[in-house]
Protein backbone atom coordinates (compact mmCIF):
# COMPACT_ATOMS: atom_id res chain seq x y z
CA UNK A 1 0.00 0.00 0.00
CA UNK A 2 1.43 3.67 -0.88
CA UNK A 3 -0.04 6.99 0.51
CA UNK A 4 -0.47 7.74 -2.87
CA UNK A 5 -3.26 5.27 -3.67
CA UNK A 6 -5.30 7.55 -1.81
CA UNK A 7 -4.99 10.74 -4.02
CA UNK A 8 -8.16 12.09 -5.43
CA UNK A 9 -8.94 15.57 -7.26
CA UNK A 10 -11.07 17.65 -4.87
CA UNK A 11 -11.94 20.91 -6.27
CA UNK A 12 -11.73 23.64 -4.13
CA UNK A 13 -15.20 25.44 -4.53
CA UNK A 14 -16.69 21.95 -3.42
CA UNK A 15 -14.89 22.20 -0.15
CA UNK A 16 -17.88 23.98 2.39
CA UNK A 17 -16.41 26.99 4.03
CA UNK A 18 -19.33 27.44 6.41
CA UNK A 19 -22.04 25.32 8.30
CA UNK A 20 -25.34 24.72 7.18
CA UNK A 21 -28.35 25.63 9.17
CA UNK A 22 -29.84 24.26 10.76
CA UNK A 23 -27.32 21.47 10.99
CA UNK A 24 -28.89 18.08 10.28
CA UNK A 25 -29.93 19.53 6.73
CA UNK A 26 -26.18 18.10 5.79
CA UNK A 27 -26.34 15.29 3.52
CA UNK A 28 -26.18 11.60 4.10
CA UNK A 29 -25.03 9.26 2.00
CA UNK A 30 -26.24 5.80 3.15
CA UNK A 31 -23.81 2.45 2.00
CA UNK A 32 -25.97 -0.73 1.76
CA UNK A 33 -23.59 -3.06 3.67
CA UNK A 34 -24.41 -6.23 1.60
CA UNK A 35 -24.76 -4.81 -2.02
CA UNK A 36 -22.42 -2.19 -1.81
CA UNK A 37 -25.32 -0.40 -2.86
CA UNK A 38 -25.04 3.70 -2.30
CA UNK A 39 -28.03 5.67 -1.56
CA UNK A 40 -28.35 9.67 -0.58
CA UNK A 41 -30.34 11.02 2.02
CA UNK A 42 -31.25 14.77 1.05
CA UNK A 43 -31.13 15.35 4.99
CA UNK A 44 -28.98 14.02 7.44
CA UNK A 45 -32.18 14.28 10.03
CA UNK A 46 -33.57 10.98 8.17
CA UNK A 47 -30.94 9.24 9.69
CA UNK A 48 -34.13 8.18 11.84
CA UNK A 49 -34.83 5.71 9.10
CA UNK A 50 -32.03 3.79 8.96
CA UNK A 51 -31.93 3.13 12.38
CA UNK A 52 -34.37 0.74 14.43
CA UNK A 53 -35.41 0.74 18.25
CA UNK A 54 -32.55 -0.58 20.30
CA UNK A 55 -29.62 0.33 18.20
CA UNK A 56 -27.26 2.09 20.38
CA UNK A 57 -25.31 5.93 19.27
CA UNK A 58 -21.98 6.29 20.80
CA UNK A 59 -21.14 9.17 20.71
CA UNK A 60 -17.58 11.51 21.65
CA UNK A 61 -18.68 14.34 24.26
CA UNK A 62 -15.14 16.29 23.96
CA UNK A 63 -15.28 19.83 23.71
CA UNK A 64 -12.69 21.78 21.69
CA UNK A 65 -10.43 23.95 23.16
CA UNK A 66 -10.18 27.94 22.17
CA UNK A 67 -6.75 26.50 21.07
CA UNK A 68 -5.24 28.98 19.16
CA UNK A 69 -3.74 31.69 20.17
CA UNK A 70 -2.11 34.59 17.90
CA UNK A 71 0.45 37.65 19.42
CA UNK A 72 3.87 38.39 19.54
CA UNK A 73 7.21 38.27 21.13
CA UNK A 74 7.75 39.87 24.02
CA UNK A 75 11.45 40.58 23.09
CA UNK A 76 11.33 41.39 19.50
CA UNK A 77 7.50 42.21 18.72
CA UNK A 78 7.19 39.91 16.09
CA UNK A 79 3.96 38.12 15.40
CA UNK A 80 3.66 34.36 16.65
CA UNK A 81 0.78 31.86 16.78
CA UNK A 82 0.79 28.95 18.81
CA UNK A 83 -1.44 25.91 18.91
CA UNK A 84 -2.30 24.43 22.39
CA UNK A 85 -2.62 20.12 22.08
CA UNK A 86 -2.37 19.20 25.78
CA UNK A 87 -2.64 19.95 29.20
CA UNK A 88 0.55 18.29 31.06
CA UNK A 89 -0.29 19.62 34.68
CA UNK A 90 -0.77 23.40 36.05
CA UNK A 91 0.14 25.60 33.59
CA UNK A 92 2.03 23.28 31.29
CA UNK A 93 1.20 22.45 27.82
CA UNK A 94 2.36 20.69 24.93
CA UNK A 95 2.28 22.89 21.92
CA UNK A 96 3.06 23.83 18.36
CA UNK A 97 3.99 27.12 17.36
CA UNK A 98 4.82 29.48 13.93
CA UNK A 99 7.28 30.43 13.29
CA UNK A 100 8.90 27.59 14.46
CA UNK A 101 12.18 27.67 14.28
CA UNK A 102 12.16 30.83 16.63
CA UNK A 103 10.19 29.22 19.43
CA UNK A 104 13.78 28.27 21.32
CA UNK A 105 13.61 27.42 24.96
CA UNK A 106 13.80 30.65 26.92
CA UNK A 107 11.47 32.69 24.71
CA UNK A 108 8.27 34.82 26.09
CA UNK A 109 5.09 34.88 23.82
CA UNK A 110 2.51 37.31 24.96
CA UNK A 111 -1.25 36.97 23.60
CA UNK A 112 -3.95 39.75 24.41
CA UNK A 113 -3.47 42.35 26.81
CA UNK A 114 -4.03 43.73 29.65
CA UNK A 115 -6.17 42.74 31.71
CA UNK A 116 -6.82 39.70 29.27
CA UNK A 117 -3.57 38.41 28.64
CA UNK A 118 -2.18 35.13 28.48
CA UNK A 119 1.64 34.57 28.08
CA UNK A 120 3.79 31.74 27.31
CA UNK A 121 7.34 30.92 27.93
CA UNK A 122 8.86 28.07 25.97
CA UNK A 123 10.27 25.55 28.38
CA UNK A 124 11.95 22.68 26.21
CA UNK A 125 11.91 21.39 22.59
CA UNK A 126 9.81 18.29 22.81
CA UNK A 127 10.95 17.32 18.72
CA UNK A 128 9.04 17.16 15.86
CA UNK A 129 7.75 20.77 16.18
CA UNK A 130 6.65 20.03 19.57
CA UNK A 131 7.29 22.91 22.33
CA UNK A 132 6.30 22.66 25.98
CA UNK A 133 5.32 26.05 27.52
CA UNK A 134 4.44 27.05 30.45
CA UNK A 135 1.04 29.45 30.31
CA UNK A 136 0.23 32.19 32.68
CA UNK A 137 -3.38 33.65 32.27
CA UNK A 138 -4.85 30.23 31.25
CA UNK A 139 -7.89 31.43 32.87
CA UNK A 140 -8.16 34.00 29.93
CA UNK A 141 -7.88 31.50 27.35
CA UNK A 142 -11.55 32.03 26.29
CA UNK A 143 -11.29 35.39 26.02
CA UNK A 144 -8.29 35.27 24.03
CA UNK A 145 -7.95 32.17 22.31
CA UNK A 146 -9.34 31.07 18.80
CA UNK A 147 -11.26 27.53 17.97
CA UNK A 148 -8.78 25.85 15.59
CA UNK A 149 -10.46 25.10 12.48
CA UNK A 150 -8.89 22.44 10.12
CA UNK A 151 -6.25 23.91 7.94
CA UNK A 152 -8.94 23.62 5.05
CA UNK A 153 -11.73 26.13 6.37
CA UNK A 154 -10.51 29.38 5.29
CA UNK A 155 -13.68 31.30 6.25
CA UNK A 156 -13.73 32.28 10.16
CA UNK A 157 -16.37 31.18 12.24
CA UNK A 158 -19.42 33.64 12.67
CA UNK A 159 -20.42 31.83 15.96
CA UNK A 160 -17.49 29.68 17.37
CA UNK A 161 -20.49 27.44 19.19
CA UNK A 162 -21.10 26.15 15.73
CA UNK A 163 -17.87 23.92 15.54
CA UNK A 164 -18.92 22.39 18.86
CA UNK A 165 -21.41 19.01 19.10
CA UNK A 166 -24.35 20.10 21.08
CA UNK A 167 -23.52 17.44 23.36
CA UNK A 168 -19.87 18.68 24.28
CA UNK A 169 -19.41 18.46 27.88
CA UNK A 170 -15.03 17.41 28.28
CA UNK A 171 -12.75 20.43 27.39
CA UNK A 172 -9.49 19.12 25.61
CA UNK A 173 -9.76 18.57 21.97
CA UNK A 174 -8.25 20.45 19.08
CA UNK A 175 -11.01 19.74 16.50
CA UNK A 176 -14.56 18.83 16.95
CA UNK A 177 -15.57 15.23 16.32
CA UNK A 178 -17.41 16.41 12.93
CA UNK A 179 -19.47 13.34 12.37
CA UNK A 180 -21.16 14.44 15.29
CA UNK A 181 -21.67 17.98 14.35
CA UNK A 182 -25.03 17.38 12.32
CA UNK A 183 -26.81 16.38 15.43
CA UNK A 184 -29.35 18.96 17.01
CA UNK A 185 -31.13 18.62 20.35
CA UNK A 186 -34.46 17.64 18.37
CA UNK A 187 -33.03 15.04 16.24
CA UNK A 188 -31.79 13.64 19.58
CA UNK A 189 -35.42 13.44 20.82
CA UNK A 190 -36.91 12.07 18.02
CA UNK A 191 -34.18 9.01 18.07
CA UNK A 192 -34.78 9.00 21.62
CA UNK A 193 -38.79 8.59 21.06
CA UNK A 194 -37.79 5.91 18.30
CA UNK A 195 -36.39 4.07 20.98
CA UNK A 196 -32.62 4.44 19.82
CA UNK A 197 -30.04 4.91 22.84
CA UNK A 198 -27.57 6.77 23.16
CA UNK A 199 -23.88 6.39 25.00
CA UNK A 200 -20.77 8.60 25.61
CA UNK A 201 -17.56 8.23 25.70
CA UNK A 202 -14.74 11.19 25.63
CA UNK A 203 -11.52 11.17 22.96
CA UNK A 204 -9.51 14.20 23.01
CA UNK A 205 -8.47 15.32 19.28
CA UNK A 206 -4.60 15.93 19.34
CA UNK A 207 -1.89 16.69 16.57
CA UNK A 208 -2.18 14.26 14.29
CA UNK A 209 -5.75 15.89 13.11
CA UNK A 210 -3.60 18.63 11.72
CA UNK A 211 -0.26 16.69 10.60
CA UNK A 212 -0.12 15.09 6.89
CA UNK A 213 1.27 11.88 6.35
CA UNK A 214 4.31 12.25 4.61
CA UNK A 215 5.90 8.77 3.76
CA UNK A 216 5.04 7.09 1.05
CA UNK A 217 4.46 4.14 3.26
CA UNK A 218 1.58 4.88 5.73
CA UNK A 219 2.67 2.16 8.04
CA UNK A 220 5.88 4.23 8.63
CA UNK A 221 4.02 7.51 9.44
CA UNK A 222 4.10 8.02 13.30
CA UNK A 223 1.11 8.49 15.18
CA UNK A 224 0.81 10.20 18.63
CA UNK A 225 -1.06 9.21 21.34
CA UNK A 226 -4.64 10.63 22.37
CA UNK A 227 -6.08 9.92 26.09
CA UNK A 228 -9.63 8.74 26.42
CA UNK A 229 -11.98 7.78 28.97
CA UNK A 230 -15.02 5.15 28.35
CA UNK A 231 -17.55 4.75 31.24
CA UNK A 232 -18.70 1.75 32.70
CA UNK A 233 -22.31 2.82 31.66
CA UNK A 234 -21.37 2.92 28.27
CA UNK A 235 -19.14 -0.54 27.98
CA UNK A 236 -22.48 -1.93 29.66
CA UNK A 237 -24.51 -0.29 27.25
CA UNK A 238 -22.41 -1.53 24.27
CA UNK A 239 -22.71 -5.19 26.07
CA UNK A 240 -26.16 -5.33 26.23
CA UNK A 241 -26.71 -4.27 23.05
CA UNK A 242 -25.01 -6.67 21.23
CA UNK A 243 -26.31 -9.34 23.52
CA UNK A 244 -29.65 -8.01 22.26
CA UNK A 245 -28.79 -8.28 18.71
CA UNK A 246 -28.72 -5.09 18.19
CA UNK A 247 -26.62 -2.38 16.45
CA UNK A 248 -23.40 -0.33 17.94
CA UNK A 249 -23.11 2.55 15.71
CA UNK A 250 -20.07 4.66 16.70
CA UNK A 251 -20.35 8.18 15.40
CA UNK A 252 -17.34 9.59 13.74
CA UNK A 253 -13.75 7.97 13.70
CA UNK A 254 -12.64 9.05 17.35
CA UNK A 255 -15.61 6.24 18.58
CA UNK A 256 -14.46 3.71 16.49
CA UNK A 257 -10.69 4.18 17.04
CA UNK A 258 -11.56 4.16 21.19
CA UNK A 259 -13.95 1.16 20.76
CA UNK A 260 -11.50 -1.01 18.61
CA UNK A 261 -8.49 -0.26 20.59
CA UNK A 262 -10.39 -1.09 24.08
CA UNK A 263 -11.62 -4.37 22.16
CA UNK A 264 -8.95 -5.51 20.69
CA UNK A 265 -6.68 -4.54 23.82
CA UNK A 266 -8.68 -6.37 26.42
CA UNK A 267 -10.60 -8.58 24.19
CA UNK A 268 -13.80 -7.11 25.09
CA UNK A 269 -14.99 -3.62 25.47
CA UNK A 270 -15.06 -2.72 28.88
CA UNK A 271 -14.59 0.41 31.32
Amino acid sequence: MRTSEFDYHLPPHLIAQEPVDPRDHSRLMVVERDSGVIGHRRYFSEIVEELAPGDLLVFNDTRVLPARLRGRRADTGGAVELLLLQRLGPGRWRAIGRPGRRLRPGVLLLFGNDPLRVQARVAADLGEGVREVLLEGEEHLEQVGEVPLPPYIHKPLADPERYQTVFARQPGSVAAPTASLHFTPALLERLRNQGVRMAFLTLHIGLDTFRSVRTEDPREHKLHGEPFTLPLETAQAIGETRAQGKRVVAVGTTVVRVLEHVATYYRQVRP
